[in-house]
């Protein structure tokens, strides 16, 4: 089965403004898919470059020269990181074509590094380049193929492991990718980071789903520093596997909770960790709440999109929010999330709101009907919520 992706007008609307474009994302999570699609009808052609690859990497030998006889096409450069050495060759070659007047569509990298990238590009493409997260299938993307909501919480977002033919299939692809990142990926990016300690933070962080960051628990219980703990997060992190999610921090005179919930991002990645193979594993284990809890974050963060930043808040008196969407410096949305046919929010969420003086209020729940709720909330499906976001 082939999914659209929603993404796809976005990435070709930034080709159309933008010389290059960075396509970010974890392993496995469609990038190339995307980029061959673009390629397939792209005016004037398109080159597909998989750099790992012995023979595509021979090309760019003399990447300037090889590059610039490509004048006119779409160049799709997979795994950037395993050639750094381009981004000053392509800065020649786009500021050239911008004396010629030619301002867009040329270059789309893709790669899976956010950080490693970001920093490589940023010190010789600034002002050129755009950088775009791509993220594992949606709750939209999913519904419109037909695929329960259920199902992309238990398998997760990544195509091979959502289209498996059952779930133990689903459940060994995950197996597979995460001892792919931790014997291929980590290494790679991180050589001297120990891969076998990364795993089991990794798989810490799964039982812990969407609790307050305690470092020194962990550094103690992985036998290693606080510092140390925050350089193997980072990694993650900038695999795109983890998600730190901040603590909304404005001043209101009240002692707030300041360390970050952290989330492993992918809910069928986190099943992986913690060898959840069926719905009635999942709804049986103690991570079930969090789980679909770190589910609706994921799916909520990425329809609002870039104009809003995501946070939580918590005082140290139970006043809580699990997501505040600010926009423009100013907390625009809370929502609470609850695995329940009947949600109700709880005293602390209306006191928070009432804190942060925020009017729109939500519960995000399983169920498909909007319920109003006591202080001004409203019950309402994670599909719907999503597509109120994804309208601005």
């Amino acid at each position: 089965m082939m999914i659209n992706r929603q993404f796809e007008s976005i990435v070709r609307q930034k080709l159309l403004q933008t010389p290059a474009v960075v396509l970010l994302g974890p392993r496995q999570v469609g990038k190339t898919t995307l980029a061959r699609t673009l390629a397939k009808d792209w005016p004037g052609g398109a080159v597909y470059l998989d750099l790992e690859r012995p023979f595509d990497r021979l090309r760019l030998e003399d990447a300037d020269t090889y590059l610039r006889a490509q004048q006119g096409k779409l160049v799709i450069l997979d795994e950037i990181h395993r050639a750094p050495g381009v981004f000053d060759i392509l800065r020649g070659i786009i500021d050239d074509n911008r004396q010629a007047g030619i301002r867009s569509g040329q270059f789309l990298l893709l790669g899976s590094a956010a950080l490693d990238l970001m920093r490589q590009s940023s010190e010789t493409l600034a002002g050129r380049i755009a950088y775009l997260d791509i993220a594992p299938l949606n709750a939209g993307e999913a519904g419109a193929a037909g695929i329960a909501d259920s199902t992309l919480w238990l398998r997760g977002g990544f195509p091979d492991s959502l289209l498996s033919p059952d779930d133990t299939q689903s459940l060994d692809w995950r197996r597979d990718f995460i001892r792919s990142y931790l014997e291929r990926d980590v290494p790679m990016f991180a050589p001297r980071l120990p891969s076998e300690t990364i795993g089991r933070l990794w798989t810490m962080l799964a039982h812990s789903q969407g609790s307050v960051l305690n470092q020194a628990r962990i550094a103690s219980a992985l036998g290693v520093t606080n510092p140390t703990i925050d350089r193997y997060i980072d990694l993650l992190v900038d695999l795109q596997l983890v998600r730190r999610l901040r603590p909304w921090g404005g001043n209101l005179g009240k002692r707030l909770v300041k360390s970050p919930k952290v989330y492993v991002r992918d809910s069928g990645l986190l099943h992986g960790l913690l060898e959840l193979e069926t719905l009635n594993d999942l709804l049986g284990h103690p991570v079930c709440g969090a789980s679909f809890e770190g589910h609706c974050i994921e799916n909520l963060i990425q329809a609002a999109g870039s104009r809003r930043v995501p946070y939580f808040y918590r005082t140290h008196v139970g006043a809580e929010i699990d997501l505040v969407l600010e926009k423009g410096g100013k907390p625009e949305m809370a929502i609470e999330i609850k695995r329940s046919m009947a949600p109700s929010p709880e005293k602390g969420f209306c006191l928070a709101c009432d804190d942060l003086q925020i009017t729109q209020r939500y519960v995000a729940y399983p169920g498909q009907e909007r319920i109003p709720l006591r202080h001004g909330a409203q019950a309402i499906g994670l599909l719907e919520l999503t597509a109120l976001l994804a309208q601005g």
